[in-house]
């Protein structure tokens, strides 16, 4: 009958060990409106949030996330506009969608994700993100931090990438072949090679430092680029220039000195100068009478430095 006793008395005591740790009340708030916890008391029952797998706490005024590490089955999570300075989520080994944006995050522990396909942490205080581990990461926005590098090497399934805003001087994508998008504007680059970025179909890159960019990847013709405002760059390396200086050079995208070449090191005679201002003209038919572009029909371009092409666009 005692040991019995003993038994009883001890399962309360069982079941208030399943209980996760939860500091801030802010947090804790959040779980109880979304009707995980009843209680303001700095613990969750831990059967009440260890199965949830979505979970939305943005504009909380969170500053703590401890207990977050609780949550083993969390593949989203969307954490942006509070109060974080650090964020650990090495334990929650399921997460594949993290948002964390407009926080104050000085630290993101994001090593153990291994499944993790997006990633927004723009406008933080980032000095270092280490993304090596998340090999299936397709969609990165790091804009507006104080990143110096960003280490990509690892990640060859990268579409979308944001790195604007930050101090990054060096970024190396020749392994990165599946990029789409890039903007990388108002950094301290000096080089930029998409050579090897054969999907690329937007570029922005204003406001740095370069003197070299290389653009032949073959697919110039599906790319919007923005570069301007680097006034160190001339010569930019492209697919076609004559197609680069007559699609590329409207508005302020590009900087006046800029112009575009097959081989930028080599003998440019096939330098397209944006400062001669070659533009198109006027596109005639085969007998002669003006018209607008067709699909399918072969058609003469005549551009005002007297330059005829003839093509035809298939679609």
């Amino acid at each position: 009958m005692k040991k019995l006793l003993i038994i009883l008395l001890c399962v309360p005591l069982i079941g208030f060990g399943q209980q996760t740790y939860v500091p801030d009340d802010n947090f804790e708030q959040a779980l109880i409106n979304l009707g995980y916890d009843n209680i303001l008391d700095n613990y969750v029952q831990t059967s009440n949030i260890n199965t949830i797998t979505h979970l939305y706490i943005f504009s909380m005024n969170i500053s703590d996330l401890t207990g977050i590490q609780d949550f083993t089955a969390l593949t989203h999570l969307s954490c942006e506009v509070n109060q974080l300075t650090s964020l650990d989520l090495s334990q929650n080994i399921f997460l594949t969608y993290l948002e964390c944006w407009s926080n104050q995050l000085t630290s993101l522990n994001i090593s153990n994700n291994l499944s993790l396909t997006t990633l927004l942490c723009e406008s933080n205080l980032l000095t270092n993100l280490d993304v090596s581990n998340n090999l299936y990461l397709t969609d990165l926005s790091c804009l507006s931090n104080q990143l110096t590098s960003l280490e990509l090497s690892n990640n060859l399934f990268l579409k979308y990438l944001e790195c604007s805003g930050n101090q990054i001087a060096n970024l190396n994508l020749s392994l990165n072949n599946n990029l789409e998008q890039l903007s990388a504007d108002g950094n301290k680059l000096t080089n930029l090679d998409l050579s090897q970025n054969y999907l690329l179909t937007y570029l922005g890159c204003g406001n740095n430092d370069l003197t070299n960019l290389d653009l032949r990847n073959g697919n110039n013709i599906n790319t919007i680029i923005w570069t301007g405002n680097n006034p160190g760059l001339s010569c930019i390396n492209v697919d076609d220039s004559l197609w680069s200086a007559n699609n590329w050079t409207i508005g302020s995208s590009i900087d006046a000195q800029q112009y575009f070449s097959e081989n930028c090191n080599g003998n440019p005679t096939n330098r397209y100068d944006i400062q001669l201002n070659i533009k198109l003209q006027k596109i005639i038919s085969l007998l002669g009478k003006e018209t607008k572009p067709k699909a399918n029909t072969p058609l003469l371009y005549i551009y005002n430095d007297g330059t005829l092409e003839k093509k035809i666009i298939i679609e």
